[in-house]
């Protein structure tokens, strides 16, 4: 039988491997408790959120977690919310809707045919200061701006209304929409522009027929972010809305009372606020990834 021997220097080797192992197990060990624990710090706020609309307003100063063992719950919070309080209820939704999505369509067109064209086309200014000026919105606080809108709207009758709420809107999501499109196009490949030209194509029929339908990834993309923007807007909408545009975000903050804040409307508007911008973005989740990825990875 043929023997083997260890030299010292196999010895040595092998224990570095385990070292090396029990090293890198150790590595993965501590990385899921920081992803758990991580997880459990984002999750916390929905979770009490959820708990606590199942409670009374006694029981929602209590610190408890578990249904039925250590408090009982109740659907006292959700039966007031669509039930007596409900047509305040569907008329925040619907205002929230209507503005959300007014504004979001506005805002992708106008962003789509601007994002082109800074893609395709010299400026006299420069595209690169156009485009840092479309950026420089998003810094821009919000706050600067109340005044001189409250004095234009005031003037155009547009305070409280559901039209000036959109126009507002868009001014804000629109730089989204410019800047994804934008992106998106100059990553485009222009041989398939070029190829339809030489077809004998218009320049509108290239962007109508050629760029956009392949631009659906980015496009909806843009579309989520800036109706999720719209939908969430609570400064202007605290400002230039009393109660014929009120929408739903002003009916979060306003579940206060005068004996305090009642957590437990609260959390249930707010489970609601959140409900359809999550919705749809789980629906459309891999169109809005492909479209804020696109061009990230050049070959």
């Amino acid at each position: 039988m043929a023997t083997t021997s260890l030299t010292p220097e196999s010895v040595d080797l092998n224990q570095q491997r385990r070292v090396n192992i029990g090293q890198s197990s150790l590595s993965r060990v501590l990385l899921w408790i920081g992803v758990i624990f991580v997880t459990l710090l984002a999750l916390y706020p929905f979770v009490w959120a959820l708990l606590t609309s199942f409670k009374t307003q006694a029981q929602s100063f209590d610190a408890t977690l578990i249904p039925f063992l250590q408090f009982q719950p109740t659907l006292e919070n959700w039966t007031t919310e669509f039930g007596s309080g409900g047509a305040e209820t569907f008329k925040g939704l619907r205002n929230s809707a209507i503005i959300a999505t007014g504004a979001t369509l506005l805002a992708t067109s106008l962003g789509t045919l601007a994002g082109y064209g800074l893609a395709r086309y010299k400026y006299g200014i420069g595209n690169r200061n156009l485009v840092s000026w479309f950026l420089s919105q998003r810094f821009l606080p919000p706050v600067a701006t109340v005044i001189p809108f409250v004095l234009m709207f005031r003037d155009l009758k547009l305070i409280d209304t559901l039209l000036g709420m959109i126009l507002v809107n868009t001014t804000f999501v629109l730089p989204f929409a410019v800047l994804i499109m934008r992106d998106f196009f100059a990553e485009f490949p222009q041989e398939l522009e070029d190829a339809a030209l030489v077809d004998g194509a218009n320049n509108w029929q290239v962007f109508w027929r050629v760029a956009l339908p392949i631009a659906g990834p980015a496009l909806v993309a843009a579309i989520i972010i800036c109706f999720a923007f719209a939908w969430n807007e609570f400064l202007f909408a605290s400002v230039l809305t009393n109660r014929t545009a009120q929408t739903y975000p002003l009916l979060v903050s306003g579940s206060g009372t005068v004996r305090g804040i009642h957590f437990g409307f609260v959390s249930t508007r707010l489970l609601i606020a959140i409900t359809l911008p999550v919705v749809l973005s789980l629906f459309v989740q891999r169109y809005i990834v492909r479209g804020l990825t696109f061009g990230a990875v050049k070959g």
